[in-house]
């Protein structure tokens, strides 16, 4: 697969504390392109050096379809805001996106809707906005 935005990439150690942390929040721009919908705590997981998200009610998840309609927001992860971008995750990497799940959550009642048809036909890359690849503000 090739990357079509290199220069978009999360800096490892920036993506590597937003998997461990595991309290990521969307916040995609809402419909006004000003204001960000309210932060809403999704499960993140990690292939190939990106950052993929599910919504649990695949696409009727409001922050999925505000995403999905205006592809700008911010996340707040590991102490951190992030200015991003989302864009529907390549079917391609639904299989290791369901792995990364598995490994991730295997503990969790919630795993199946997670791996549910409808919820991974939504899911979701997130990128950092700008070349910066990943850098970040602290959240107050």
């Amino acid at each position: 697969m090739t990357d079509e935005h290199p220069d978009r990439r999360w800096q490892d150690d920036v993506l590597a504390s937003i998997d461990a942390a595991d309290d990521l929040h969307v916040s995609p721009l809402r419909e006004d392109g000003v204001s960000f919908g309210t932060p809403t705590w999704i499960w993140c997981v990690v292939v190939d050096g990106e950052l993929f998200v599910r919504p649990y009610h695949g696409p009727r998840s409001r922050w999925y379809a505000a995403a999905m309609a205006r592809p700008e927001g911010r996340i707040q992860a590991a102490g951190r805001t992030h200015d991003v971008t989302f864009e529907p995750a390549p079917v391609d990497l639904a299989d290791p996106i369901d792995d990364a799940y598995r490994a991730k959550y295997a503990t969790s009642p919630y795993l199946p809707a997670m791996l549910a048809e409808q919820v991974k036909r939504a899911g979701v890359r997130i990128r950092p906005s700008h070349p910066t690849a990943g850098t970040s503000t602290t959240t107050h």
